[in-house]
């Protein structure tokens, strides 16, 4: 276990050293880079498709998924992502039928899951830590065998986003233009939605269910803000992503707060910082500002 309190001492090296002799910790940075790097991925369609609702339905739906696992006592990962993937099943099923009726649906589906999380977590006579860690993440109790399923889920949300990556970019920009040229934009926002219910599955273990959503959005939003070309826009995602989840760790290892607070604070200030980058480069005679499209 880590001792009381854990000091930085300003010897990097030395620090780095001393957090990485706990294999926990170890483990919490190899799970936080797979995380960080599917999530980014992921999230960065997700700005694109201006599709934030859903992730957020996903992710809030998360917690009774995770809670009634615990409950029933068969882990909170299985409860991750079956209900996760359900999820985004549901989401795909609902899409086509308005706007609104759509809405309205997902968020009455998304309130009724909530109160069936809080109600799990009143029958839960476990350790208190329970509700607080499925809510908003922990680096501790990270073993060996989560990360290589998140290794191996990670591997498989990226090999099918990479084979539908040109495709989907396609029908995110211009759907009517995509579908007209016969792009099977319906079965790639389907797939696209599953990916999703996975890359959130993995997030929620490391951040908790109320703050995946921003790991998954933030990073993305603040690379589309200082890029407009996609392939730059989606690395850049993936290094901010990145970074706010190992800065986080840092934090997290040498304060009494939770993890997802920190990993969340550091994409907000990265985004804040684009927003200032962004308003100084429209200041900037000749300088115009292009968005991704979408």
């Amino acid at each position: 276990m880590v001792s009381a309190d854990p000091l930085w001492s300003w010897n990097l090296v030395g620090d780095v050293r001393q957090m990485w002799s706990y294999p926990f910790m170890v483990n919490a940075f190899r799970a936080g880079a797979i995380v960080a790097v599917v999530s980014a991925a992921v999230g960065w369609f997700v700005v694109l498709r201006r599709q934030t609702f859903a992730a957020h339905t996903v992710s809030a739906v998360a917690f009774p998924g995770a809670a009634g696992a615990v409950f029933l006592g068969v882990g909170a990962v299985s409860g991750y992502f079956t209900v996760c993937l359900a999820a985004a099943l549901v989401i795909a099923a609902l899409r086509g039928t308005g706007d609104r009726e759509e809405s309205a649906l997902t968020g009455t589906v998304q309130a009724f899951l909530l109160a069936c999380g809080y109600l799990f977590t009143a029958l839960y006579k476990g350790l208190l830590e329970g509700p607080q860690t499925i809510l908003f993440g922990t680096f501790l109790g990270i073993t060996s065998s989560q990360v290589t399923v998140l290794f191996w889920v990670g591997i498989a949300v990226l090999a099918v986003l990479a084979l539908i990556g040109r495709p989907l970019l396609f029908a995110s920009v211009d759907p009517r233009v995509a579908a007209g040229r016969g792009v099977p934009v319906r079965a790639l926002s389907i797939a696209f939605l599953v990916l999703l219910g996975a890359a959130t599955a993995e997030a929620s273990q490391i951040t908790g269910t109320l703050l995946v959503f921003a790991l998954m959005v933030i990073p993305a939003a603040t690379a589309q803000t200082l890029t407009a070309r996609p392939m730059t826009s989606l690395l850049l995602a993936v290094v901010l992503a990145l970074a706010a989840t190992w800065a986080g760790l840092v934090a997290a290892y040498y304060s009494p707060y939770p993890l997802g607070f920190f990993v969340t604070s550091f994409a907000f200030a990265g985004y804040v910082l684009a927003l200032g980058v962004r308003v100084v480069r429209k200041a900037l005679p000749g300088r115009p500002v292009r968005e991704v499209a979408g």
